[in-house]
């Protein structure tokens, strides 16, 4: 390849249980290679093809997570896994993965990483977490504090589809729960353009978060929030929390315009209380939200057009489409259709994966990176 042409490269291949694998492993090991692993959380009991990966790629930068779904060009799949394979060929990388047994530990793991990651030549960070034990707030302030304004942060929680037991982590070592990982850019021949966007729809009155510690909730207007919610949830209350998903909380900071979207991983029957993928913070105005499933495949195609005006994306391309599980309960057997609205606005040759996520970590456009349920968020790398 002649220097002028120098590009970075990018396949997928994929793995079913029954099946085996799609095709034969790309030759493109090396320590310039990035190898990006979704799967279901199935994996954590026969992490066997998780182990042949491994064994393929002994050079590269391996990370990966479990998933409410995996997500290979514009299908949508199950109990599988999605494996994409870039190397770039001017543009180093480095790997790291840090603890986060329990979400008071959130913060501290995305100072590591950003530690770990740090860099004059840094130029982007994408991160994936556990999906349960992890504050997400808390772990992107973490990151944001220890890498600065200079350096773009994406990425996502791990999944466990609509069940919320266990999800996992996997690095270049071994698969777990409790920890994040994340791979590091650097260069100036790397490009990582970002794009975030909903389509969820507010409804009822807006209340005031008047008691909350970090991510868990207890009192709106001085109510108990989970009676509350109940009584908007009616009988769909009985499948708490994976009904929660189809009606998040819009919730605004005092003092901001902005609105963030937080969608609940569990409740407690014993106080009343709902625990949030983020920071719910106190005196916040507070609104329920919910679906529609033309505004919601809008919101993907939003996205991806958010993409275009950040620049030439040459061949051999990579975006990692995380999208929330709450938009897949919504749209059910059609949420294959917001994932072709993204990839056909995406630059031709560009590969696209991801998966359906607890939790998508992104920058609104001048921005830090921050927390934001129920979106479709895209991290778009190329290389010239």
């Amino acid at each position: 390849m002649a220097s002028g042409d120098l590009l970075m490269h990018t396949e997928v291949i994929s793995c079913d249980l029954e099946r085996g694998w799609s095709g034969p492993f790309p030759d493109l090991d090396g320590p310039s290679t990035q190898v990006t692993i979704f799967g279901g959380s199935c994996f954590l009991d026969d992490p066997s093809p998780i182990d042949e990966i491994r064994a393929a790629y002994p050079n590269a930068r391996i990370i990966g997570c479990s998933t409410a779904g995996e997500i290979l060009q514009d299908t949508l799949l199950d109990d599988s896994l999605t494996v994409a394979i870039s190397r770039f060929e001017r543009t180093q990388l480095r790997s790291c993965c840090v603890p986060v047994p329990n979400a008071e530990r959130s913060y501290q793991a995305g100072r590591e990483i950003a530690k770990e990651l740090a860099a004059p030549d840094l130029r982007a960070v994408f991160v994936l977490s556990d999906g349960l034990n992890v504050n997400g707030t808390t772990l992107v302030n973490g990151l944001n504090d220890g890498l600065g304004d200079e350096v773009v942060v994406t990425g996502g929680l791990a999944g466990d589809g609509s069940r919320f037991e266990r999800t996992w982590i996997t690095c270049n070592k071994h698969i777990t729960s409790g920890a994040a990982t994340a791979v590091g850019y650097y260069g100036d021949h790397v490009h990582v353009r970002h794009a975030c966007k909903g389509g969820w729809d507010p409804f009822g009155p807006e209340r005031v978060v008047t008691k909350s510690e970090g991510n868990k909730l207890f009192e709106l207007d001085g109510r108990p929030a989970l009676s509350l919610y109940k009584e908007y949830l009616g009988e769909l209350a009985a499948g708490l929390p994976a009904t929660a998903l189809l009606f998040p909380l819009a919730v605004m900071r005092a003092g901001e315009d902005r609105t963030l979207v937080r969608t609940i991983l569990a409740v407690d029957e014993s106080d009343n209380s709902m625990t949030f993928a983020g920071d719910i913070p106190e005196n916040a105005s507070a609104q329920l939200m919910r679906g529609n499933f033309d505004r919601v495949v809008e919101g993907a195609a939003g996205a991806s057009e958010l993409l275009k005006g950040q620049g030439e994306v040459r061949p051999g391309s990579i975006c990692f489409a995380i999208s929330c599980v709450g938009r897949r309960l919504m749209l059910k057997h059609r949420a294959e259709e917001e994932l072709e609205e993204v990839l056909r606005r995406l630059p031709e040759g560009t590969c696209q994966t991801g998966f359906y996520s607890y939790g998508e970590l992104s920058p609104i456009v001048g921005a830090k990176c921050e927390l934001h349920n129920q979106t479709m968020t895209l991290t778009l790398i190329s290389e010239d």
